[in-house]
């Protein structure tokens, strides 16, 4: 009964929307991120318009289907922000995993709020967020 709690029909939708993200070279931004708990891996390349906002984006994700729907989520909401505001909502999305009760302001993340209680699954959800974070200038990390 938990996995169905999990692995919703939206999750697995989700999770293979993320073909409409493929991994391109030419992208000139390019960052990457592992799950200490449960392997998972993304690599996120991307792209920034005159005014530093994400124009487009590419991944190559490794992960099970919670960390591939949190990837699609990412996705969907990345373009038009900048890389700062990306880290943000980071570590607004850490700190909602780790028990503070405030949903993070990005688009469909309720759709996965069910992996909350699943802490194993917290490395997968944030793959995406930290390896745009692997962006930044080191001064500038949040981590």
């Amino acid at each position: 009964m938990a996995a169905a709690a999990l692995y919703t029909p939206e999750v697995l939708g989700l999770a293979a929307g993320l073909a409409e993200y493929p991994w391109d070279d030419a992208l000139p931004m390019i960052g990457e991120a592992r799950s200490k708990s449960c392997g998972s891996t993304i690599a996120l390349g991307l792209s920034t318009d005159s005014q530093c906002r994400i124009d487009r984006l590419g991944m190559r994700c490794h992960a099970c289907a919670i960390g591939q729907a949190s990837a699609a989520i990412f996705a969907r909401g990345a373009i038009g922000r900048t890389l700062d505001e990306i880290g943000t909502s980071g570590v607004d999305i850490a700190a909602w995993l780790s028990g503070d009760p405030t949903m993070p302001a990005w688009p469909d993340l309720a759709i996965i709020a069910p992996a909350r209680d699943y802490p194993a699954r917290h490395g997968a959800i944030t793959l995406a967020w930290k390896a745009a974070d692997d962006m930044l200038p080191t001064t500038r990390k949040r981590r």
